[in-house]
């Protein structure tokens, strides 16, 4: 699969049909995320990976609509450093999701589906994952084969015409 119908087929998939990711699929997603460019090239992400049933359980707990999660194959936490400036955080929050989408892609290229679920405790979250407090998680990844493998074949979510939203030189 090239890298545009990866990202015109990538869909959020929230229902997992249960099987076991790949080892090598999970590296793959992983390696994707630190491919990822950042600024200054200073990759100020950690993954930490999830797979274990009631651990997964437990992490669905950490957000309103992290459901998910509990169903996933696999969860990755991104973890980044706290920042107290505005302006890092933004940065850190920009290299990420550039991160994510990347990790998303490439399994979406892989017949492997993936959302992303926000964190709202972050308490719980840092006492089940265990990472320092100097850092934070506010992203979680789900990812796994989709209970309905025809989501992929569907059309486009509805996105507004290119039209809309391009503008040359000025508004």
């Amino acid at each position: 699969m090239d890298a545009w119908d990866a990202v015109r087929m990538r869909r959020a998939v929230r229902n997992f049909d249960g099987r076991a990711l790949p080892p090598e699929a999970i590296e793959r997603i992983c390696d994707a995320g630190r491919m990822a460019p950042s600024s200054m090239n200073e990759q100020r992400w950690d993954f930490i990976v999830c797979e274990d049933r009631d651990h997964l359980a437990e992490l669905a707990r950490v957000g309103d609509y992290a459901d998910h999660i509990a169903g996933a194959a696999v969860a990755i936490a991104l973890i980044t450093p706290e920042a107290e400036e505005d302006w890092r955080r933004e940065s850190i929050a920009f290299d990420l999701g550039q991160a994510a989408e990347n990790m998303m892609l490439v399994a979406r290229a892989m017949g492997i589906g993936s959302v992303h679920g926000s964190v709202y405790d972050y308490d719980l979250v840092r006492s089940l994952l265990g990472y320092p407090e100097t850092h934070r998680c506010d992203t979680i990844l789900s990812f796994g084969y989709p209970a309905d493998p025809s989501v992929f074949d569907s059309a486009p979510s509805a996105r507004k015409p290119l039209e809309e939203m391009v503008h040359r030189e000025r508004w």
